[in-house]
């Protein structure tokens, strides 16, 4: 038999295949948020984790390369539901590269429903790994109206059916977690700072403009040897206990997470290896790591490309890991410590997006052009819809976590930090990845290939926009 005969195919593929994830969700709403329910009626702050595979199959397509064999190490989805006053909070973190657009919305709306709470209390981060899949609906449709094959495109390609499992195991995961949630009695923050991982992609010219990118790979000594540049060296480290029993462990680190990939290998490169590493350490809890404002930061001032900077990296961010373990203090927490809030933004499209949209209305064979122009338009398309992105925040005591989207500059989270030096202040990037890149106002006058037209989908005045939000939030 043909099992691929049997497949719906084309536009209505694709609306079919996102149709049964609603109508899943629908489904699981009327049975899950039941248990939620009875767990927000308690005073008692409670944590329940969830940690899936999230590898796809080898044969697969990751977002670059055909899939060609597995690592020791696969690809996972961790997180954790947290309980505390209002509904509940879905922290998730995944060693993907991307997840945009409808994607997102997806993500957050069936975990929502798992976990019996509303998108606004959800936030879906990606570590952003190389050798590892990306997730855009949005992009999907746009290259199947013009009789694209989504997964048959070069480089970058946006077959989705591998993510929409994932997805469905993912609720899965959420909701079962909650039968096992733990009370959870105290909150440890710590703080360490990690040597010679991070350095800054931009090198500069005496005229103050970008002369050259120092890449995640740097093979040129010349450019290697040019100083660390702008960096937020900290990793911070937030920990939830049940008595004296960790229950999970969240960490907070700005850079690029690669050391090298297109190899057709799928892997979670070092932050998966640090990661694992402390769940060795520490197996009582959950370990989850959170990829920082890293948009302009990587690993290419240490980085000549050699194979064995996987392990040296692994162990340099392990390290950071442990030391903020161990530099922990611990206070007690009530459900009224915590408190949630989010901001929606409508960030401004870059200029460069209308010419590219009237260009490819009569050259549509270039939507897979410049690390995916679909996606492009796809963006394009949900903001002139009036769509709006979350910034978000989660207050515990005198500790703030932002999550937000993009690929955003360093800029960000040191602005954010200095913003409340009296408080605990961390922050995850990679949301919803439509927007590409993130630039500041002033990265957008000086060039290089972060803020370039085939980098980032918004405009310098996007800074005023995240700012204002980030702002608003570390002052509620």
């Amino acid at each position: 038999m043909n099992h691929k005969s049997m497949q719906p195919h084309g536009k209505s593929s694709l609306k079919f295949r996102l149709k049964s994830i609603a109508v899943l969700s629908s489904f699981l709403m009327v049975f899950w948020s039941f248990e939620a329910l009875a767990i927000q009626k308690s005073d008692t702050v409670r944590i329940s984790t969830f940690d899936i595979d999230v590898t796809p199959p080898v044969g697969s397509h990751l977002s670059y390369d055909p899939e060609i064999n597995k690592w020791d190490l696969g690809l996972r989805a961790k997180g954790i539901v947290l309980f505390g006053s209002g509904l509940p909070i879905v922290l998730c973190a995944i060693d993907w590269l991307a997840i945009s657009n409808e994607g997102m919305d997806q993500f957050k709306n069936a975990l929502a429903t798992a976990a019996g709470t509303t998108p606004q209390r959800v936030s879906v981060n990606v570590l952003h790994q190389h050798d590892a899949p990306r997730y855009d609906p949005g992009a999907e449709q746009v290259l199947l109206e013009a009789g694209i094959d989504p997964g048959n495109i070069h480089p970058t390609h946006f077959d989705g059916n591998f993510p929409r499992q994932a997805l469905r195991d993912l609720t899965v995961a959420v909701q079962k977690s909650l039968g096992k949630s733990q009370p959870i009695t105290h909150m440890g923050l710590g703080k360490s700072i990690v040597n010679k991982v991070a350095s800054n992609r931009s090198i500069y010219g005496a005229d103050g403009k970008v002369r050259t990118t120092r890449m995640s790979t740097t093979r040129d000594s010349a450019i290697r040897a040019q100083p660390e540049g702008l960096i937020d060296p900290e990793l911070s480290l937030v920990s939830f206990w049940n008595g004296s029993k960790p229950v999970a462990v969240l960490t907070f680190y700005a850079t690029h997470p690669q050391s090298y990939y297109r190899t057709g290998v799928v892997n979670p490169d070092f932050p998966g290896v640090a990661r694992f590493s402390r769940q060795l350490a520490e197996p009582e809890a959950l370990h989850i790591h959170f990829n920082g404002a890293g948009g302009n930061i990587a690993a290419g001032k240490y980085n000549d490309g050699s194979t064995k900077n996987r392990k040296i990296f692994a162990d340099r961010l392990e390290e950071g890991m442990r030391l903020a373990w161990e530099a922990t203090t611990r206070q007690t927490i009530q459900a009224g410590d915590i408190d949630w809030a989010s901001v929606p933004v409508r960030l401004p499209p870059a200029k460069h997006l209308a010419k590219l949209k009237t260009e490819l209305a009569s050259s549509p064979n270039r939507l897979h052009e410049n690390n995916g122009n679909a996606g492009k338009m796809a963006w394009l398309r949900r903001v002139e819809a009036g769509v709006t992105l979350e910034v978000a925040c989660l207050k515990i005591k005198n500790a703030r976590v932002l999550y937000v989207p993009g690929e955003l500059f360093v800029e960000y989270q040191l602005a954010a930090k200095a913003k409340r030096p009296d408080q605990f202040v961390a922050m995850a990037a990679y949301g919803d990845l439509g927007p590409g890149y993130i630039g500041t106002t002033d990265a957008y006058k000086r060039g290089g290939y972060e803020v370039s037209d085939l980098a980032s989908n918004v405009a310098p005045e996007v800074e005023s926009v995240l700012m204002n939000a980030i702002y608003k939030l570390l002052q509620k």
